[in-house]
């Protein structure tokens, strides 16, 4: 499979092919719920040995190849409610952004054949680049599968506290990148001297993965702690038609914060300063209808302590809603000053652009009667015990969403969900987002589903009180709040513009080396 380093030839064919689809499944098992992270940066090395000295478009097809593998089975869980053709067309559509990087591997091979060290930097690079379109682009871009969000379980993930998802991602194909470097060389056999750079190479992947631990973890506290109860009230049955159950999730949600609070009045359980429920716990606008309204303040009441409700809401305008977490007070009811309304709604699940379009290729953009108004500011709320970084479901995996409150001043990060209409991969994979925002940004969090996997985490990264999948459940935890900032909250998104301006001049330098071999003949 691999030649010596002056060969003027790409790898055969008949192995590249393997070796690219065998790229996407390899990380595939890097993600929950498998968590083989090791395997990730495995998964770079062998698309990155495949794609090199190809042409663009082989390159390419390679790449696709290895996103078809990648994305297809991580993906699943978007059919289980809405048929192949939606998961079908998004499976594509994000293997078309591994197909772009295929191209870009194949097209900076040039680079590669004259400075052999540069490989893994290239490569780590072009990852990087490539995961900053795709979380932006179309709609919005969909973020979900960053080799970053497989790390959860690595000593990579303390990178996140130093420059976040970008450089996890970053670490991640770098190592990918010394792992192909080591692949392309011949086993040298007994020759003197010549297994020193395998060595190197492989030493340095171990080196950069365990240095991470080095780094620290967590931010300035406030020497304060809160006592926080998350509410997983499960629904009747997982699917589509959770919104006609609408009554019975709310029901759910309330029984189950009352008998909470019936084990805090008989002392077996701490009175909690605040209490966290999912995304969609209230699907009946409590805001406007007076019956649903009374059911939450009861719970809030019964507990003493408000409560950060998931509802859906009317409005603006007609056949217009809001996915909102709200603060619901004992004693006084909605806080309507502390309302947050999710800022990135999903397209076509959410609100449907270009419908008339969409409806040529699927009639079931229809069942979206509705189209969710996003919100346009961050989900900063301040519940008198803490000030709380709210998001919401998907938005997890947007960098700037979660950073956006935590720079306006959030404590804690709250992660609200509803996975009725997924499953347990899904949901698993979500939380691996929210443990690497804990380390990110140095703060306790928290994910409230209504059917799991709900759970805390330490702003080192460590889970504790998950609850299972389709169960009800109630979690408490003592959280300790913090109010500094870590190196890759300060930082911001310039990491991830740093990082992609230098993959944008590496390709122009790739291009100019083409022209000048051209030129000389």
């Amino acid at each position: 499979m691999v030649r010596h380093d002056d060969a003027p030839r790409a790898v055969p064919l008949r192995w590249a092919v393997p070796a690219a689809v065998a790229a996407g499944l390899t990380m595939l098992l890097a993600f929950p719920p498998y968590g083989l992270w090791p395997l990730a940066p495995l998964g770079v090395a062998l698309l990155a040995v495949a794609a090199h000295r190809r042409r663009m478009r082989a390159g390419a097809g390679l790449g696709f190849l290895t996103g078809v593998a990648l994305f297809a089975p991580m993906l699943e869980w978007t059919n289980l409610h809405t048929g192949y053709l939606p998961w079908v067309l998004l499976s594509l559509l994000q293997a078309g952004y591994l197909a772009l990087l295929g191209a870009a591997t194949a097209w900076v091979s040039p680079l590669v054949d004259r400075r052999r060290w540069a490989w893994p930097l290239l490569t780590a690079l072009l990852w990087v680049a490539q995961e900053a379109l795709r979380s932006r682009t179309p709609f919005g871009g969909f973020p979900w599968g960053r080799l970053a969000f497989s790390q959860d379980d690595s000593p990579l993930l303390r990178l996140a506290w130093l420059g976040g998802a970008p450089l996890v991602t970053f670490a991640v194909a770098l190592v990918g990148g010394l792992l192909a470097a080591a692949l392309w060389r011949r086993w040298p056999g007994r020759t003197p001297g010549a297994w020193a750079p395998i060595a190197a190479s492989t030493a340095l992947a171990l080196a950069v993965t365990g240095g991470a631990l080095l780094l620290p973890t967590g931010a300035t506290g406030t020497g304060r702690t809160v006592t926080v109860a998350v509410v997983q009230g499960n629904v009747p049955r997982l699917g589509l038609d959770f919104n006609a159950q609408r009554q019975a999730v709310l029901n759910n949600h309330v029984d189950a914060t009352l008998e909470l609070a019936a084990r805090v009045d008989a002392g077996a359980q701490p009175r909690p300063d605040l209490v966290v429920w999912p995304e969609n716990s209230s699907d009946i606008d409590p805001l406007r209808n007076a019956s649903a309204g009374e059911r939450i303040s009861r719970a809030a009441d019964a507990i003493d302590a408000p409560i950060l409700v998931g509802a859906v809401l009317l409005g603006p305008g007609p056949k217009q809603v809001r996915n909102a977490g709200i603060l619901w007070r004992p004693g006084s009811g909605a806080d309507e000053s502390q309302l947050y309304t999710k800022r990135h709604p999903v397209p076509f699940a959410e609100y449907v652009p270009l419908r008339r379009i969409a409806r040529m290729v699927s009639e079931q953009v229809d069942l979206v009667r509705n189209d969710f108004v996003a919100g346009d500011t961050p989900g900063v709320v301040r519940s008198g015990a803490a000030v709380l970084g709210d998001v919401i479901c998907f938005e997890v995996a947007y960098d700037g969403l979660v950073r956006d409150t935590v720079d306006g001043g959030a404590q804690l990060l709250v992660v609200q969900t509803n996975n009725a209409t997924f499953d347990v991969a899904e949901a698993r994979q979500q939380l691996a987002m929210v443990r690497l925002r804990a380390v990110e940004h140095g703060r306790g969090s928290l994910m409230a589903s209504t059917v799991g996997v709900s759970g805390f985490v330490t702003p080192d990264g460590r889970v504790s009180g998950a609850t299972g999948f389709n169960t009800r459940a109630v979690v408490l935890r003592q959280v300790a709040l913090a109010d500094g900032r870590t190196p890759a909250t300060r930082a911001g998104v310039w990491p991830e513009v740093a990082l992609t301006g230098l993959a944008v001049a590496l390709l122009l330098a790739a291009a100019g080396t083409r022209r000048r071999a051209r030129a000389g003949g």
